[in-house]
């Protein structure tokens, strides 16, 4: 079969590899789609190396339809499209223990260690299945949109945090594929309102058409000030900040009432510090949590969202590429066009 090999930072070849068979235990899908996300781009050109091994096949949103099924797998049926949550917890380790699986010190990933779904076909490994990563489809559900569950679970993880209340005013900072995510779950959750600012004109215009109530240019408005003006100089209940702007931090703490949440759900510059005055925590008595993958719990319910079209990530869809193009799909991403792209196997 073809398959995205990383054969070493910077460095991405689509070889001729063995098609996989399935042992006793575990299955092999035929690739429906794998969605990219900046995370390949780091991982590509060696920015992330934690977990990655040289030779992986890369590829962690993605799913398949079953066509190989091992000794001792039930509950499948060759055909049936199934979404694959690329974290596999260990299940012994203090985290895993204590309900925040996804925080897992053990964990391995497809894409990063155990070869992933930028390929034609893909091993699932019997500890997968074992430990129910593996998610069957709803009928009716389109690759494409299973491939999202991934970024969706981990959302739904982050929306858990901060606690969306039914009526809420929500302010969501950034609009690319996470903050129109965020403002999906929202809007599902029972926001009343949600306040979208981008730096860009087309994403805010998204926002609209997927829940956003009101949206900005950051630099048109002074962003705490333009919520306070929609919130009779209250604040947001919340704000999420999806973007990994190391100033808009402290943007986030001022744009919320006292009481409220403020989410860092963005991954920010390594090594480097926020400039935050603490008072406002203090005073304003504010909670803030951050976002980090997700648990099988959540992958499940981002399956069965998308499976319902209670969260339309297919409107998040907008360009595909074949796999023997895996190469420029991923400098379509890191060059910020589109929103969400496919790799699909020709």
């Amino acid at each position: 079969m073809r398959a995205a090999v990383l054969v070493g930072p910077g460095q991405l070849e689509i070889q001729d590899v063995p098609t996989p068979v399935a042992g006793a235990g575990e299955m092999v899908l035929k690739v429906g789609a794998n969605t990219v996300c900046g995370t390949d781009g780091r991982i590509f050109r060696g920015e992330k190396t934690a977990g990655v091994r040289p030779g992986v096949v890369m590829g962690h949103e993605f799913s398949g339809y079953v066509h190989d099924i091992g000794d001792g797998v039930e509950g499948y049926e060759e055909g049936d499209l199934v979404g694959v949550m690329p974290t596999v917890p260990c299940l012994r380790c203090y985290y895993c223990e204590n309900h925040l699986e996804h925080m897992c010190v053990d964990a391995k990933l497809y894409g990063y260690w155990i070869d992933g779904g930028l390929a034609e076909y893909v091993l699932i490994t019997a500890e997968s299945i074992q430990r129910g990563a593996i998610v069957k489809a709803l009928p009716g559900s389109k690759p494409e949109a299973i491939a999202l569950a991934e970024p969706l679970g981990c959302v739904l993880n982050g929306a858990d945090n901060y606690g969306t209340n039914i009526g809420d005013t929500v302010l969501i900072i950034g609009a690319g594929p996470i903050g129109l995510l965020h403002t999906m779950v929202n809007k599902h959750r029972g926001a009343s309102q949600i306040i979208v600012i981008n730096r860009s004109p087309g994403r805010l215009e998204i926002a609209k058409e997927l829940g956003a109530t009101h949206t900005a240019l950051s630099g048109d408005v002074n962003i705490a000030e333009f919520v306070k003006d929609l919130t009779g100089g209250l604040g947001a209940h919340v704000a999420v900040q999806c973007i990994g702007n190391l100033d808009l931090f402290q943007t986030a703490l001022q744009s919320v009432r006292n009481g409220g949440r403020v989410n860092a759900f963005a991954g920010f510059p390594k090594g480097q510090m926020a400039t935050i005055d603490p008072n406002l925590i203090h005073y304003n008595e504010l909670t803030v949590t951050g976002g980090s993958n997700m648990g099988r719990n959540n992958y499940r319910k981002a399956v069965q969202l998308i499976g319902e079209g209670a969260i339309n990530v297919s409107a998040l869809h907008t360009d595909t590429f074949t796999l023997e193009d895996t190469a420029k799909a991923l400098d379509h991403v890191t060059a910020g066009k589109g929103i969400k792209t496919a790799v699909v196997p020709a």
